[in-house]
């Protein structure tokens, strides 16, 4: 995730709360109509985007939605589903905002849901509708996460439209989780996305394809785990946040290997994958600074990066992956990374992926959702 930890105190709290549990029909409005900015100004909608950080600041979701502006058109909402641990044995009177900051470790923050809803009801109408909020703090190595998110869905109906962003195996965050890691083979996360599939809740995780300083000699260790969970769940619609790229988990170059056979790099693992019609229900998005920075990295790397989305332009969504942001210019700037092969698509390519693909997941992970809450909920949203 993008480094920018500053933000604000929060706002709102358990009166909102309290509101929302017992007036869930009547402030869970979900509107249909198109965000308030023009849409020949806005630049692109944020599939990825954290409103707090890692000890669960930012700015409120109002302050955001002024942020945005006639730039941004519409944006999900999360959280971050860890919380970084002020252990003074281990960093003193020194706070860490970050993961990076401390050898302490981070346990799953489930508040962050009840967070995200309040500050979403506080919202007028139209504020709303250019906001895509989403579920992320259950623990997925849990085999009770999944009764999580159906208790968040009856909690706040008509808020939520998906899970995520949430992590399995994460270079340097996985390690400092406390208690049981969560692995792509737990028939916790299994749980997960056969409700995930069965209420329409769009799914964006965050999982590396590979270990971090792999010298490449070799199939990305979390590929083959990874393409087998997305086929046991085609009801699921999957965002891989990043394409599987991390800080130090790096694409695959054109290496020499030690066998006859060449290993693909990461742009043909990718291309694999979408033409594989058993996987059909599986989306990446470009988000995050840090792969911005692969894409960009010579001419030939761009020009093939785009190749690849302008050949599969329906499958590819746009984030800028920013953390609890205190003005817009840090999405802007991740925004602007990507000019460079956003300059080699086709018009066409270039609006699916900088919104309309957003637009038609997310609304269709909203209609799902709806009727999932009114078909199984006492008190669903009108």
């Amino acid at each position: 995730m993008a480094e920018n930890e500053g933000g604000h105190r929060r706002r709102g709290g358990v009166g909102l709360i309290l509101a929302a549990a017992l007036f869930g029909a009547s402030l869970a409005i979900v509107l249909w109509s198109r965000p308030a900015a023009a849409e020949s100004s806005v630049l692109f909608n944020d599939e990825h985007f954290h409103l707090t950080n890692y000890i669960q600041k930012g700015p409120t979701a109002k302050q955001y939605v002024a942020m945005m502006g006639d730039k941004i058109g519409r944006s999900a909402l999360f959280g971050i589903p860890l919380q970084q641990t002020w252990a003074y044995e281990n960093s003193g009177d020194f706070a860490p905002t970050y993961y990076l900051e401390s050898d302490a470790p981070l346990y799953y923050y489930s508040f962050t849901d009840a967070v995200i809803a309040t500050e979403y009801l506080s919202l007028t109408p139209q504020e709303r509708a250019r906001l895509d909020p989403m579920i992320t703090g259950f623990n997925p190595a849990d085999m009770y996460a999944v009764d999580h998110i159906r208790r968040v869905l009856a909690t706040f109906p008509g808020v939520f439209e998906g899970i995520g962003e949430f992590s399995i195996h994460k270079e340097f965050v996985s390690a400092k989780v406390a208690g049981n890691k969560a692995s792509l083979i737990n028939p916790a996360l299994d749980r997960i996305f056969d409700f995930a599939g069965e209420a329409g809740l769009l799914v964006i995780l965050h999982c590396d394809i590979d270990t971090p300083f792999d010298k490449g000699d070799r199939e990305p260790i979390y590929l083959t785990q990874m393409r087998a969970l997305i086929r046991r769940h085609p009801a699921a619609t999957i965002i891989w946040a990043h394409t599987g790229l991390g800080r130090v988990v790096a694409p695959k170059g054109q290496q020499a290997t030690t066998t006859p056979v060449r290993n693909k790099n990461h742009i043909e693992i990718l291309d694999e994958l979408l033409e594989d019609s058993s996987l059909k229900n599986l989306y990446f998005d470009i988000s995050w600074d840090e792969v911005a920075k692969y894409a960009i990295s010579s001419p030939g790397t761009e020009k093939r990066i785009a190749d690849l989305l302008n050949k599969y332009p329906s499958r590819f969504l746009f984030g800028t992956d920013v953390v609890a942001p205190q003005d817009q210019s840090a999405q802007l700037r991740v925004f602007h990374l990507w000019d460079p092969v956003f300059a080699l698509l086709t018009p066409e390519a270039s609006l699916d992926i900088r919104k309309k693909n957003y637009e038609r997941l997310f609304d269709a992970a909203r209609i799902h959702v709806r009727a999932w809450e009114k078909k199984n909920l006492s008190n669903p949203s009108p």
